[in-house]
């Protein structure tokens, strides 16, 4: 086992990541850029989160007809066609001339970033066997800590050097570039890879269809929207993606108000602080979940801290080095439990409706990237303050601790992952 070729870890990974880096680029550089945008066509803080938010309305689109069309046709293909239109979108952004138009070009690219996901998914599940698989979805999901540690950085030092329209251009570009990367280094599966050894693709296809042996038939989306613990995973992520991106895409904002900070590049290079610390307490949050085999625990704790980080950060911190600190607890908080949640479905579900369930908890779960961001902006609006914003997104993210203590304790869902070991995790 240890000695079989491992080329498609330093392939699909690497170009997985990255593209899926420059997908959450959008999601991370309108947070920089939307003050810009707000001064030109007078935004209100309700209209400035409703610009942002919108995209996840966009978003939930296409996450089960991008799984469907991956699986049936080609995962590779269904990617590179997304690329090329989200990059446009992302550039035809930077030509809109109202309010209505912001919000439909958000929209837009929502739809075709929202089928990326899924795909991706579809693909990875064809090149790494079961036992694989988690280290796998893994070290592509770290690409969403490291795209704001990144991106933050360059957008708030081109926003010094051009306007945001040609930020939007610039920043649309990159997608379209590692498009043909992705083209003409991915395969769909290891027999189409003229890269890979004889010896390793063996490997893949012997594991895979081995595990294809013991599949059981799926039985759909219905099945899995009926399942009681599809639904309770719904609102977990629901009440917690709420948190995530309501602090996410405010961030920046928060780092702005810091008495001596005035250029954007300062902005971009402060708020990506929080996000490095959210990297690394990402990895390591889901290795020790791994280690120990208990994931709501891994999942709650990180929560309540996150929850901690933003009701403290309102009411005690009074300077810039204690207000940046309570960031970086916050975002520890509502990174962390990345990992250990996406190890739950597969073990508390049944595997004919474990995939099936993934994407629908992903697809209706993200629509509190929408509400987040919204709701602190809305209240801003009120208020002139995000005090009470950063309060409500403190209480969804305990709602969503609450949620997750419905799911039983950690050794009873320990036990359920040692009994599904072998079975497909999406």
């Amino acid at each position: 086992m240890n000695q079989v070729p491992a080329r498609r870890w330093v392939f699909i990974i690497p170009i997985a990541a990255i593209m899926y880096m420059l997908a959450y680029m959008d999601r991370i550089n309108v947070s920089m850029i939307l003050p810009y945008v707000g001064k030109s066509f007078h935004l209100s803080s309700a209209a400035t989160g409703l610009a942002a938010g919108i995209f996840f309305v966009g978003y939930m689109i296409l996450q089960i007809p991008g799984g469907i069309l991956a699986s049936r046709w080609s995962a590779k293909k269904v990617v590179f066609i997304l690329m090329m239109l989200w990059g446009l979108s992302a550039m035809a952004t930077g030509l809109v001339q109202n309010t209505t138009q912001l919000y439909i070009a958000r929209f837009v690219l929502g739809i075709f970033e929202g089928g990326v996901w899924p795909a991706v998914l579809v693909l990875l599940a064809s090149w790494f066997p079961t036992r694989e698989r988690a280290r796998a979805n893994a070290l592509w999901m770290a690409c969403l800590p490291l795209s704001a540690i990144i991106m933050t950085p360059i957008t708030g030092w081109l926003l010094t050097v051009m306007s945001w329209r040609g930020v939007f251009f610039i920043e649309g570009l990159p997608p379209i570039i590692w498009g043909i990367v992705w083209w003409f280094a991915l395969a769909d599966k290891p027999s189409e890879a003229n890269w890979l050894s004889a010896e390793e693709r063996h490997y893949i296809e012997t594991m895979l269809t081995q595990e294809d042996v013991q599949k059981v038939r799926n039985t759909g989306f219905k099945s899995a929207l009926a399942n009681k613990k599809t639904i309770l995973l719904i609102f977990i992520y629901f009440f917690w993606i709420t948190g995530f991106y309501g602090f996410s895409l405010w961030e920046p904002s928060v780092v702005k108000s810091f008495k001596g900070v005035l250029s954007s590049s300062t902005v971009g290079w402060l708020a990506a602080i929080p996000f490095l610390f959210a990297l690394v307490a990402m990895v390591v949050n889901s290795a020790w979940s791994d280690k120990r085999n208990k994931r709501q625990a891994h999942l709650a704790v990180p929560m309540v801290i996150g929850a901690v980080g933003l009701v403290a950060g309102q009411l005690f911190a009074h300077d810039p080095l204690t207000k940046m600190i309570f960031l970086c607890i916050t975002a520890i908080g509502v990174y962390s439990p990345y990992g250990p949640f996406w190890a739950i479905p597969s073990a508390l579900l049944r595997i004919e409706i474990v995939g099936a369930a993934m994407g629908l908890i992903n697809a209706i779960g993200n629509l509190g990237g929408f509400l987040g961001p919204y709701i602190v902006g809305y209240i801003k609006g009120v208020t002139h303050n995000s005090f009470a914003g950063f309060l409500v997104l403190a209480a969804f993210l305990i709602i969503a601790v609450i949620f997750s203590s419905l799911l039983g304790s950690d050794r009873a869902v320990a036990e359920q992952t040692l009994e599904t070991t072998d079975t497909v995790s999406c």
